[in-house]
């Protein structure tokens, strides 16, 4: 038994020698590199696409703070074949990207407000899905100034546009279609309260004012489908107008704000002589939603899921998370996540399920 366990040990390490041999010819890392390739190339996210379901995709759950793994603030949500995306903080088209998210089929963006952390990426989003073959202009709807928003990165993107023009041919990537159209919703920040803006292919997009001020205005987004719902928050303190647009929703996306961790970071940076971030740190708490205040506004709304991103500070570690839902329990003690980029959620046709998964 011994000798054979020897020859087992033996023919294992000489294995992993020639193995490790073997990766450094060029001619077999060629071959190993095609196969990835063909992979890659090849794979998709085909349970996105299907009429059957509505489903939301978090592909920035993260706040202004840094963090290693989440993306700025985005969403995409899947209906009728094609997505659609509220906001695009910075990372989240990376997100996509390397979820093999086809970007021909990008119905348009929604912005909820004019924050660099909710439209760093719009350029880049505007310039992938024209490279990926999108068919027309890309709809980019927002409150009053996103024309403003929309004109500014035009101008930013307007040499780089040129550029893969003039090296691709108009033939693919033609200048007209490497547009953004600005799409005005007065509405709501008229005080017309919430108005419909989009209805296509049984999915119908409804904007709403919330309360972010300073920021005026700011916007909330509800998505209907075929008897199916979810409302994303955008950021927001506790809002009536909110709750109201949320009623009966299957899932509500609510930013959410640990203050009292907020606050340890202000105290920390106060005795760290880091005097303006700590000015920063203490004006923040006025304009955001706390874990438990949100979870109260998912019961008024009688909304099935609540899912908490936006999140500041985003955590770190499962310790932090555990942090920064104290409290939540006690006032809702089910049907609330934490979410993370890659969190999937599917709401299909004819079911009041409500499916939680990952794509990663």
């Amino acid at each position: 038994m011994r000798r054979v366990i020897f020859w087992v040990i033996a023919v294992a390490v000489v294995a992993g020698a020639a193995g490790i041999v073997a990766l450094r010819i060029p001619a077999v890392q060629d071959i190993l590199m095609r196969r990835m390739i063909a992979r890659r190339m090849s794979a998709s996210s085909k349970q996105l696409w299907s009429d059957d379901a509505l489903r939301v995709l978090l592909c920035g759950t993260s706040s202004p703070m840094p963090h290693p793994t989440r993306a700025k603030a985005c969403v995409a949500v899947f209906a009728a074949g094609r997505f659609w995306i509220v906001d695009t903080g910075l990372g989240s088209w990376n997100r996509l990207a390397q979820w093999r998210v086809d970007g021909r089929n990008i119905g348009g963006i929604f912005l909820t407000h004019f924050h660099s952390d909710h439209i760093g990426e719009l350029g880049e989003f505007n310039m992938q899905t024209w490279a990926a073959g999108r068919p027309a202009p890309l709809r980019v709807f927002g409150p009053p100034g996103v024309e403003r928003v929309v004109a500014g990165f035009t101008e930013a993107y307007a040499l780089d546009s040129g550029y893969r023009t003039a090296h691709h041919g108009a033939a693919l990537l033609p200048p007209d279609v490497g547009r953004m159209q600005a799409q005005v919703i007065a509405g709501p920040a008229e005080g017309a309260g919430p108005t419909i803006v989009i209805q296509e292919g049984g999915l119908t997009i409804t904007a709403f004012a919330v309360n972010h001020k300073p920021v005026v205005p700011a916007y909330g987004y509800r998505f209907d489908y075929r008897g199916r719902s979810v409302v994303i928050s955008g950021d927001t303190a506790k809002d009536s107008g909110l709750i109201a647009a949320a009623k009966g929703a299957d899932v509500l996306l609510h930013e959410a704000q640990a203050n009292y961790i907020v606050a340890m970071m202000r105290e920390a940076a106060e005795q760290a002589g880091r005097t303006r971030i700590a000015k920063i740190l203490g004006d923040i708490p006025s304009y955001h939603t706390s874990p438990v205040q949100a979870a109260e506004a998912a019961n008024e709304a009688g909304v099935r899921l609540l899912v908490l991103y936006h999140l500041t500070p985003p955590p770190p570690a499962t310790l932090v998370e555990r942090a920064f839902v104290r409290g939540v329990d006690a006032v809702r003690p089910r049907d609330w996540i934490l979410a993370d980029d890659g969190l999937l959620i599917t709401l299909p046709v004819g079911s009041d399920a409500v499916d939680v998964g990952r794509l990663d």
